[in-house]
This record gives structure tokens, C-alpha cells and sequence, in this order.
């Protein structure tokens, strides 16, 4: 059966936690490798990417790959192919797919007619490449997450989601502080999960503390109140020393200072944004040689 990676929960844990093994094997050693030899990799985004795209068009160089960026405008999809036609057709060519796209949907379409794995590089309902970095980075600081105490400060979206699944899978207490208005329903059958208005009770004794923009890709047309209602979530100094003491701070990027974070938080001596940038590439080689190899 082939594999897919749409949401964190399609890899189990043994799987994960061995991703994250080869990701920092692979990061500690030398960066070329002739792994993924003759294989090919398509990234269809129809939003825009930077740490998306690139990490995964090093990640397949530095394996002995090729990677190729396809512009939604520029596939026939753009003209209105249908997504069944589309991913039947490029994967009887490609080795694996990544998608960047408006709707989970569309992934899961493509992976219904896919003969090769499709890889979520972003949807509205979930982000998990970003979560195997911003796990991968932790266990690179601090060591095993199971047993944690994590805090989302902000918005309930893609990657906040992704989080929730990440907090059943390793067993740690993800609290997630957010405007009433923006919690989602049902929030009792969230394992794991505990919701709060306060940030100080959100993020006292947390081992991370993460955050993400107010206005996400596609909720520009919210912008002015969504401002508003996370004008008192912002994550700043003064909220990290309400942490534990040895809390590190990640973002997903990019970031906008002044908004979701103080001006120079990115820079704090708790912040391992930078390192959890670079771990996209690490974290997303360990992937794909689960995925194509």
C-alpha cells in the first residue's frame, strides 16, 4: 500500500520518531547523499512558499534527486483538468508529490488517484511538515516531548491543528490560548488538548511556546478583526518568563513584529526559530526517504 502524508497521524509514531532519527543522522553528517538516485519530486503550490519550496528542492538535490516546482498556471489544471485526470498522469511519471493548496480537499483528491505518495505541503486544515521540524527541534534541544507542557498562543489554524495531532501521537499537553470566538466546537473530544482565554495559564511551566500570524493565507478579508482580537494574545518577553525556565520559543514563519510577537522576540535568547527554519530541510530529508526510498 502506498504511503501517504497528508496529516501527522498517517506515519505512526515508530515511523516518526525514526524520521526524526535519520533527520538528525542526516543533519550531524555530510549533506550529499545518492539515496534518492533517479528519483523525481513535483511540488504543485497554489499559494506561495519559502521555506516550503526550498527546503524541499535542497532536500532532493542533497539526496542525489531532482525536484521540480509546477506552477499551478502552468499545468493544465490551471485550464481546468480535472485533479483526477492530473495526478493519475503525473504519477505514473513522478516519484512523489508535494501540494501546497487552498483546500485539504484537492490533497485529498490527488491522493485518492495517486499511485505514488502525495506529500501536504500546506492545506487549510493542516501543516504537517512544519510540525515534524518544530517537534525535530526539540528533541534536538531538550530531548523527548512525551509528558510536556506546550502552549499555542494565537489563531486555531492549520498548524495550531497540526499540533492537536501531534499531542495525541507523543503524548504531551498542548494548551492552546485563543479568543473565544476562534476556538472550534466539540472542544471536549480534543485528547490531550486544553483551551484557554489566558495566556499566563496557557504558557506557565510550558517547555515550548509557540505562536503563528493573526491573518493566515485566505482570511485577508478578516483582517482588520482578527487584529482586534488578538491585539492582547501578542507573545513577547514577559510572556516567555511566565514559562518554564528552560522554554524555548518557535514560529512557524514568517513572522510579523509588532503583531503576533515583540519586536526583537525572534532574536531572544529562548527563540530557536532560525534552527527550526533550517530543520525543515533536515526533518523533510527524513521524510522523504520513508516516503521514496
Amino acid at each position: 500500500m502506498r504511503k501517504q502524508f497528508l496529516n501527522l497521524n498517517d506515519l505512526s509514531r515508530d515511523k516518526l520518531e525514526n524520521i526524526f532519527d535519520i533527520s538528525l543522522e542526516l543533519k550531524q553528517n555530510s549533506k550529499t547523499g545518492d539515496q534518492l538516485k533517479n528519483k523525481y519530486l513535483g511540488l504543485i503550490f497554489e499559494k506561495p512558499s519559502t521555506r516550503t519550496r526550498v527546503s524541499f528542492e535542497v532536500a532532493m538535490t542533497q539526496l542525489g534527486g531532482k525536484a521540480s516546482f509546477l506552477s499551478v498556471n502552468d499545468l493544465q489544471l490551471g485550464r481546468g483538468e480535472p485533479i483526477e485526470d492530473t495526478s493519475k498522469v503525473l504519477s505514473s511519471i513522478v516519484d512523489g508529490l508535494v501540494l501546497r493548496t487552498m483546500n485539504h480537499k484537492t490533497q485529498e483528491e490527488f491522493a485518492q488517484n495517486s499511485t505514488v505518495p502525495i506529500i501536504n505541503g500546506l492545506s487549510n486544515m493542516s501543516h504537517p511538515c512544519q510540525l515534524l521540524a518544530d517537534l525535530l527541534t526539540f528533541k534536538e534541544e531538550k530531548g523527548e516531548i512525551e509528558g510536556k507542557k506546550v502552549a499555542w498562543c494565537g489563531d486555531f489554524n492549520n498548524v495550531c491543528k497540526s499540533y492537536v495531532e501531534a499531542a495525541k501521537i507523543f503524548s504531551f499537553e498542548l494548551w492552546i490560548c485563543c479568543p473565544e470566538e476562534f476556538l472550534p466546537e466539540n472542544r471536549e473530544s480534543y485528547e490531550n488538548v486544553k483551551f484557554t482565554s489566558s495566556l499566563k495559564e496557557a504558557t506557565q511551566d510550558s517547555a515550548i511556546v509557540t505562536t503563528d500570524v493573526w491573518i493566515s493565507m485566505g482570511d485577508e478579508n478578516e483582517s482588520t478583526k482578527r487584529k482586534d482580537a488578538f491585539s492582547s494574545y501578542q507573545v513577547n518577553e514577559k510572556v516567555l518568563d511566565e514559562a518554564s525556565s528552560d522554554v524555548i520559543f518557535l514560529h512557524c514563519l514568517p513572522a510579523i513584529r509588532g503583531q503576533e510577537i515583540s519586536e526583537n522576540l525572534l532574536n531572544d535568547p529562548r527563540s530557536r526559530v532560525w534552527n527550526q527554519a533550517e530543520n525543515r530541510l533536515h526533518a523533510q530529508k527524513g521524510l522523504l526517504l520513508e516516503l521514496l526510498k
